[in-house]
């Protein structure tokens, strides 16, 4: 109960934190619009302000009144505001933080024109002396103003990031962990099976020199010589694997002669590796032998005492495919990716670790390829393997 209460206590403040982040998150986004906002307002305020003062320049040449040196000092001054002056005929009589190249170009003065006039709505600046004598002025927005709009969502991004990358670190660090758990229990499994193993071939060397039925002690033989390729094979989890080029004919025909006597009475395997000409692909024999065992034996389980296995070689330019096809119960589509997920298992017992350590057998060792080429419910499944081929 008390882990329970925990759990719960857990999960309200990962909820209190989420809330917490999402409140300051709002609360800055606001914060910094609200700014955005007022400099906006300041802006605009500044260009009218400029308006107005060179208004009042033209009406003192017209008066001949002189000018006001105050006006004369807000004229002078260069904001950081970019804008581009036009008469009635859009004809560029003065600009400001615009690039000469777009001002020298037609097309691209007037798509600048278009762009600060969505910024900001024209100024017109009607002078005393005729209606046809007007000045436009578009402006847009400072390089400051711009960059208070988007600080926060910068702000958002560089946050998630650094989220993100610390989410990756911490799931690697993990993952190190639990692969170094797995690597040290299969090397202290395969110790630990290491002395049974040659204890039992001293009982069967003994066995061969009894009076005894010489044909189960080379069936015997062949189990204990299997265990120890089992031995080898979680001995080499974790250490170099070199690959070595070899006849895939041969190698899964060992792995296929094995299973026949096994197999249940109503179940035939059947195998055309030895009557095509043989493929070459680079593998470590024990553990690529490994894959394919653990295939026969869940298609073994889905027939479930009844049916057939096709174990077929084929190849082409470049790869080499070896299926492995029942007549068996099936898959589901909606977890034909999923089968090689560690834990994942439809058996009543069973870990879920077998076809998830021949993907990783295949494609983190071979550098091949391992999925479901077919499987329907009620009719079978077919799981293939590619690899690279090679060429002596």
């Amino acid at each position: 109960m008390f882990k329970f209460g925990g759990k719960i206590l857990s999960f309200r403040k990962r909820i209190i934190a989420i809330v917490i982040g999402v409140m300051l998150v709002t609360v800055s986004l606001l914060f910094t619009n609200d700014m955005a906002r007022r400099l906006r307002e300041k802006e605009q305020h500044e260009v009218t302000l400029w308006v107005h003062a060179m208004e009042r320049v033209m009406s003192d040449v017209m008066n001949d009144t002189g000018n006001d040196p105050f006006i004369r000092d807000i004229l002078s001054q260069r904001n950081n505001i970019p804008f581009i002056i036009t008469n009635q005929d859009l004809k560029v009589l003065r600009s400001h933080l615009i690039p000469e190249e777009i001002i020298n170009h037609p097309d691209h003065l007037r798509e600048k024109i278009n762009q600060l006039a969505e910024e900001n709505t024209p100024i017109t600046i009607q002078y005393y002396w005729g209606q046809d004598h007007r000045h436009i002025i578009f402006y847009g927005q400072s390089r400051l103003l711009k960059t208070l709009y988007w600080f926060p969502y910068i702000q958002l991004s560089v946050m998630a990031i650094f989220i993100l990358m610390g989410f990756i670190a911490f799931r690697s660090t993990k993952q190190d962990e639990q692969n170094r758990i797995w690597i040290g229990l299969a090397k202290e499994t395969a110790h630990q099976l290491g002395t049974p193993t040659s204890s039992l071939l001293g009982w069967i060397e003994y066995l061969r020199s009894q009076p005894v039925d010489q044909n189960a002690v080379d069936e015997m033989n062949k189990d204990l010589a299997h265990l120890m390729k089992i031995v080898d094979r979680f001995s080499k989890i974790g250490s170099d694997t070199p690959l070595t080029p070899k006849n895939i004919n041969e190698v899964v025909s060992e792995t296929v002669m094995y299973f026949r006597p096994r197999a249940p009475r109503n179940v035939t395997i059947d195998y055309n590796g030895l009557a095509i000409a043989p493929v070459k692909a680079c593998i470590n024999p024990a553990l690529f032998e490994w894959v394919v065992e653990n295939l026969i034996k869940n298609s073994l389980d889905a027939l479930q005492g009844q049916g057939r296995i096709d174990v077929i070689i084929s190849s082409d330019d470049k790869h080499v495919m070896i299926d492995i096809k029942d007549t068996g119960k099936g898959i589901p589509k909606s977890n034909w990716k999923r089968i090689f997920e560690p834990g994942f298992t439809t058996k009543t017992r069973g870990w879920g670790l077998g076809l998830s350590l021949s993907r990783r057998i295949v494609e983190e060792y071979h550098e091949g390829k391992i999925g479901v080429v077919n499987s329907e419910p009620g009719k079978g499944t077919d799981i293939r393997i590619t690899l690279k081929r090679f060429f002596d």
